[in-house]
């Protein structure tokens, strides 16, 4: 696979604009509560491992 080149007259560098408190704030909480979630799926998960191991053993 090659590079792309830019045509000439287009730029491909999109500037963002900054991050507002609020938003920061949000995605901030978005993701804790993702991880969050995460860990206890996996917890879960294992518990439920453990339960099925020892019904067959």
């Amino acid at each position: 696979m090659g590079n792309i080149k830019e045509p000439k007259g287009v730029d491909f560098i999109i500037a963002s604009e900054p991050l507002t408190d609020k938003a920061r704030k949000e995605i901030s909480e978005f993701v804790r509560n993702y991880k969050a979630k995460a860990v206890s799926k996996k917890k879960k998960s294992s518990a439920i491992s453990k339960q099925l191991k020892a019904a067959h053993a």
